[in-house]
């Protein structure tokens, strides 16, 4: 997921495959590994999300292709959190949100692929803790909290973030699954330790994350809180990603049943202008699309109110 030297990557792949010497195989792995971890993305500048969709997949098999050599690389296994639950969302869990219009069942099968996909990248979270935590992943099970005061630096926020949002996606679309709600918890105490850490780290990233885990939730919604976190993020992004606006409107306003509200943050969605930030180009035309589709489905999210039920409110409102 990220631009490297490319006669630098060629020659470290050319030592890799003619070396006899595990030593020096292992070095080469690790070198491209340091390369691919540490260089500038190309992945959220580009324009062409088909292009992107299918370049992937290449690039999350030739990750775990280098992890199968170099098992505790911190900087590639992040990159497969990272790149499996990106990959995940974008292309699999949004492929199945469409499907379910008219067919329920076919999009049920492809919410089960997401789940897995989620989890594989949440594995591969989980191993990138344990390269400087030993023990933090069973640690997790009995006490989130405790075991994630190991991470004191800001330097695992990224990790920490990818962490969170494996599992909370995989939650996502798991909301029947009992055991799943049950490690809510967990995915709270990843992004407040984050918060902890570097609060705001990626222009608000770890806020707009908190409003979009409050759709994941059961039961009401805790508005005030859900607003202060979306504050700060507008606040911090100075209103750049077109995601935060589409995460309000799918987190509050169709929870309160706001057509108002719904409709004016997804306008401001699609009212960001792509080509400006290009740092974060692809985000927010994958949002921006996202936005359209909710738009067009208005009136099935947001019911109208039958009109006894309207002049029954307003009549409370007058007494």
């Amino acid at each position: 997921m990220h631009k490297y030297p490319i006669r630098q990557l060629a020659a470290v792949l050319l030592v890799a495959a003619m070396s006899d010497g595990c030593s020096v195989s292992q070095m080469a792995v690790n070198k491209i590994g340091d390369a691919l971890a540490s260089g500038n993305s190309v992945f959220e500048t580009d324009d062409d999300i088909l292009l992107i969709g299918d370049a992937l997949p290449f690039a999350l098999k030739l990750t775990e292709s280098l992890l199968a050599r170099s098992p505790r690389h911190r900087g590639l296994l992040q990159m497969a959190c990272q790149g499996f639950a990106t990959y995940s969302y974008l292309y699999v869990q949004d492929e199945a949100d469409r499907l379910a219009e008219r067919d329920i069942d076919s999009a049920e099968r492809i919410r089960t692929r997401a789940r897995r996909l989620y989890l594989r990248a949440r594995d591969y979270g989980l191993r990138g803790l344990e390269v400087k935590h030993r023990g933090v992943s069973s640690a997790l099970d009995t006490d989130p909290r405790a075991a994630l005061d190991l991470c004191r630096k800001k330097t695992e926020v990224p990790l920490l973030y990818w962490n969170a949002a494996a599992l909370g996606l995989a939650i996502s679309v798991s909301k029947s699954d009992a055991s799943m709600l049950a490690l809510l918890p967990e995915v709270e105490a990843f992004v407040d330790r984050a918060l902890e850490l570097d609060e705001p780290w990626q222009e608000g990233a770890l806020h707009e994350f908190m409003v979009i885990l409050a759709g994941a939730k059961p039961g009401k919604p805790d508005f005030d809180k859900i607003e202060k976190h979306y504050r700060r993020a507008l606040e911090l992004s100075q209103g750049k990603r077109a995601s935060l606006f589409v995460a309000y409107a799918e987190s509050v306003a169709v929870a309160r049943q706001d057509k108002a509200s719904f409709e004016a943050a997804l306008k401001q969605a699609l009212a960001v202008d792509a080509e400006k930030y290009k740092e974060v180009r692809l985000l927010n035309e994958v949002a921006q699309r996202r936005a359209e589709w909710l738009l067009a489905r208005t009136e099935d999210l947001i019911l109208t109110p039958r009109p006894e039920a309207e002049n029954q409110k307003q009549g409370e409102s007058q007494k």
